[in-house]
């Protein structure tokens, strides 16, 4: 029955059906044939997915996103990275990625990154003579650092089905985070080099401390965040209801860019966003449930550990799985189906669960621009009114150069434990 439910699944996906539609429909329709259980269990298991108390942060990080989008907030963030790497070769490129680090830091959503920094960006890239393709490429997978760099929706999901700390996993997010994000840097400093690009911007002191200024505001969103979850002050879930608060307050206030209208008006694109998410996450539950019915741990456990299977090849064969997930689906449904299977396999082999975690969320980071499904290819094809086929072959470089990233990030785990040690002791078995 795993055979059928797969085939059943992989067919609707390349039909190009919702992928909740695919993955609720061959659930019941594989319980439906099978006969073992009633179908009305389903129903049950949808809302049991989504009646986790760690999903509660997930709202707010999406609205939080929105409303800094809106408010300001994003194009002052621009205007301080330009500030301070304008000067050097390839400026644009460089305060690009440093923004939608910067960005992703307050918002955990990779299309709010791309829709928030790519909008402003690519024009004014194409603009000063960047090409088009390097342009379009950057655009699209620099959102992506916005599932490793806390908050992460991504990181929620995965801490609620498997049981591990929210908060040590957004600690454990940050060096993977910036090690992805310098990969980027670095090949768009190598392109800047290679073509001989005059600097974006002259720079100036002054003009630091101007953009600085105003973006001071903008930047204590993540000091609030990780600053409040590191001291004990609120919870990871608790953090994003402030986090929330706060961009609206400084947009409102601070900013005056941001309106009670505009308030009502971002609160219901939230809500869209939102029920698009969750119902991915429940879809997903029913759909997780029927694999582990049906034994699917155990044959996965089969194909991943075979007699002579140690950290190693387990790592190629995880990595393998969610990088050919990522093609298909969201990185949530993607966390939701796979990694309550793959947990226990590495669990038995003595690999932490922070690393875990957030090792396959690097996954579902690039399945964020991988074809044929990644949702950044159709967030930049609507930014830049360009054919899919030309995204996808833009970003191709760009694959490549963060599988060596996802390398790093998979064998070296200090590297993601280094500050839940500091923080979390007892979620990383210190």
């Amino acid at each position: 029955m795993v055979a059928f439910l797969m085939v059943i699944l992989f067919i609707m996906l390349f039909a190009k059906v919702p992928i909740f539609v695919a993955l609720a429909f061959s659930s019941l329709l594989t319980l439906m044939i099978s006969g073992d259980l009633s179908v009305n269990i389903a129903a049950q298991r949808m809302f049991a997915g989504m009646d986790k108390f760690s999903l509660m942060a997930m709202p707010f990080f999406i609205f939080a996103a929105d409303i800094m989008r809106r408010g300001g907030i994003a194009k002052r963030l621009l205007d301080f990275t330009l500030s301070i790497v304008g000067f050097m070769r390839g400026g644009l490129a460089l305060t690009t990625q440093l923004a939608c680090m910067l960005f992703g830091a307050l918002s955990g959503s990779s299309p709010a990154t791309v829709a928030a920094m790519g909008g402003l960006m690519y024009p004014e890239m194409i603009a000063k003579g960047y090409k088009r393709a390097f342009s379009i490429g950057l655009i699209t997978v620099s959102g992506a650092v916005a599932l490793l760099i806390p908050p992460s929706v991504t990181l929620i999901v995965y801490g609620t089905v498997t049981g591990v700390s929210v908060g040590a996993l957004f600690m454990g997010g940050i060096m993977p985070g910036i090690v992805f994000g310098a990969v980027i840097l670095a090949y768009s400093y190598y392109v800047a080099r290679k073509e001989n690009r005059p600097p974006d911007a002259n720079f100036s002191f002054r003009e630091v401390l101007r953009t600085t200024k105003e973006a001071a505001w903008a930047l204590g969103v993540p000091i609030i965040i990780l600053g409040g979850i590191y001291f004990g002050v609120f919870t990871p879930t608790e953090s994003a209801g402030v986090s929330a608060v706060y961009a609206a307050f400084v947009g409102m206030f601070i900013y005056k860019e941001f309106t009670w209208k505009s308030l009502m008006e971002t609160a219901l694109n939230s809500t869209i966003t939102l029920v698009g998410v969750m119902i991915i996450v429940a879809g997903a539950s029913v759909f997780g449930w029927v694999l582990t019915v049906y034994q699917a741990p155990q044959l996965l456990a089969n194909f991943l550990m075979g007699p002579n299977t140690n950290q190693i090849t387990f790592w190629i064969g995880v990595n393998i799985l969610f990088l050919l997930a990522g093609m298909f689906m969201d990185g949530v449904a993607a966390t939701t189906i796979l990694a309550p299977l793959v947990y226990p396999l590495a669990m038995n082999l003595g690999i932490n669960p922070v690393h875990l975690g957030v090792t396959l969320t690097a996954n579902t980071a690039i399945g964020q621009y991988t074809p044929p499904f990644g949702l950044n290819l159709f967030v930049a094809t609507g930014i830049t009114k360009e054919p899919m086929l030309d995204i996808i072959r833009a970003v191709i470089p760009f694959i490549f150069l963060t599988l060596i990233a996802l390398l790093i990030i998979t064998y070296w785990p200090d590297l993601t434990l280094l500050i839940p040690r500091l923080t979390y002791p007892e979620s990383v078995g210190l």
